[in-house]
C-alpha cells in the first residue's frame, strides 16, 4: 500500500475504536464457520435486517453485502437485505423490519432525519440498531448502537491533500446523489485541504448519459479544470469517457472502487480511488449484532465510530487490491 498524504492524528477514542475494530476481525468475517439450525448458544437462529439506501444494480451495495452475508454465515443469522434509494422508502423498510419482529437491524443514514424517528420506534420495540456507511456525524444523536464505516469528511481532506502533491490547480468534485450526507462531506473536505480552487457539479446518478452529458459539458466550458473528482466506481469510468469525448486534460480520481475500476487504475486511465471498504462495513456490522444479543458487547463503548477508511488505490497497489476486486470483496 502506498502512504496516504500526512492527516490529523486520530484522537483516543477514535483509536479505541479502531482497536475494537480488530478484535471484530479477530473473531472473523471469513464465513468460514458453520452454526448449523442455531446461533452459538444453541438457541433459535436470530433474524438481522441489513436496510440500505442503495438502489438496484448498484454494485457497490453487493459488496457491502457479501460481508453481512459472510458474518450471518459464521454468526448463525438468518440475514435479509433491503434497499431503497428514497429516503421514505428506506425508512418504511425499517418499519417493516419492526413490525416483523426481527432480532436487529443494520442501517445507513445517508439522510439522517428521515430514519430518526423509525430508529427510534426499533428502540422502543427492543430491537437493537446500529449503523453503517453513511451519517458518521448522525449516528449517536440518532440512537444507534454502534457506527462502521468511513469518516467522509477525513476522506475529503486526505483527496485534497493528494492533489496538491500531483500538482493538480482546479478540482471539479461530481455529487450523484443530491442531499446524501456522505458525499457532501466528502466534497466538502476535498475544498478544504485541496489549494487549488475546487466546485461541486451536481448530477442524476441514476442516469448514466446524463451524468456523462453534463460532466462533458462542464469540462468544454472551463478547460482550466484539469482533475475530475467522481464519488462511486462506475461513476468513475463515465468521467473517463466524458473527459475523452470533451477533449479536456483533466484526470480522473474517485471515491469506492469496484473491479473494473482497479483495473481503470492499473491502466491509469484513472489516478486512484479512496477505498471505504464496503465488505469491512457489512460484515462486523451483522457480527456487533450478535455479539451484542450474545455477550452485551458494544464496539467503542458506544462512544466512536469503528473506521474502516480511508485507503488509497494507486497503481503502485491495484496489482494487490486486484485479487480481491475479482472475488467482490474490494
Amino acid at each position: 500500500m502506498t502512504k496516504s498524504p500526512p492527516r490529523p492524528s486520530p484522537r483516543p477514542a477514535r483509536l479505541a475504536a479502531l482497536a475494537a475494530a480488530v478484535c471484530l476481525l479477530a473473531a472473523g468475517c471469513s464465513g468460514s464457520g458453520d452454526a448449523g439450525a442455531g446461533d452459538r448458544t444453541g438457541q433459535a437462529r436470530p433474524r438481522i435486517v441489513l436496510v440500505t439506501h442503495g438502489g438496484p444494480g448498484d454494485a457497490f451495495w453487493d459488496r457491502v453485502r457479501k460481508g453481512a452475508e459472510a458474518a450471518a454465515a459464521k454468526d448463525g443469522i438468518d440475514l435479509s437485505y433491503a434497499g431503497d434509494p428514497e429516503a421514505s422508502g428506506q425508512a418504511e423498510l425499517v418499519r417493516e423490519a419492526i413490525r416483523d419482529e426481527v432480532d436487529g437491524i443494520a442501517v445507513t443514514l445517508a439522510r439522517p432525519r428521515a430514519m430518526t424517528a423509525p430508529v427510534a420506534e426499533a428502540k422502543t420495540a427492543g430491537i437493537p440498531v446500529v449503523g453503517l456507511n453513511s451519517g458518521i456525524d448522525a449516528w449517536q444523536a440518532a440512537g444507534l448502537l454502534e457506527y462502521f464505516g468511513q469518516d467522509e469528511s477525513v476522506a475529503g481532506r486526505s483527496v485534497g491533500e493528494k492533489l496538491n502533491a500531483l500538482k493538480a490547480t482546479h478540482a471539479l468534485c461530481v455529487i450523484h446523489e443530491r442531499g446524501n450526507v456522505a458525499l457532501e462531506a466528502r466534497c466538502a473536505g476535498v475544498k478544504k485541504t485541496f489549494e487549488g480552487t475546487t466546485d461541486m457539479l451536481y448530477v442524476e446518478g441514476t442516469d448514466t448519459k446524463a451524468v456523462s452529458a453534463a460532466l462533458a459539458a462542464r469540462l468544454r466550458q472551463d478547460v482550466s479544470i484539469d482533475e475530475v473528482v467522481m464519488n462511486g466506481a462506475q461513476s468513475a469510468l463515465t468521467a473517463v469517457a466524458a473527459v475523452r469525448e470533451a477533449g479536456s486534460a483533466a484526470r480522473v480520481a474517485t471515491f469506492d472502487l469496484d473491479q473494473e475500476l482497479v483495473d481503470a487504475v492499473r491502466r491509469g486511465d484513472v489516478q486512484f480511488a479512496v477505498d471505504q471498504q464496503p465488505y469491512l462495513q457489512g460484515c462486523p456490522a451483522v457480527d456487533a449484532l450478535w455479539l451484542y444479543r450474545t455477550n452485551g458487547n458494544v464496539s467503542g463503548g458506544g462512544a466512536a465510530p469503528v473506521l474502516t477508511g480511508p485507503a488509497f488505490v494507486t497503481r503502485t497497489n491495484a496489482d494487490d487490491v486486484a485479487r480481491f476486486a475479482a472475488d467482490g470483496t474490494r
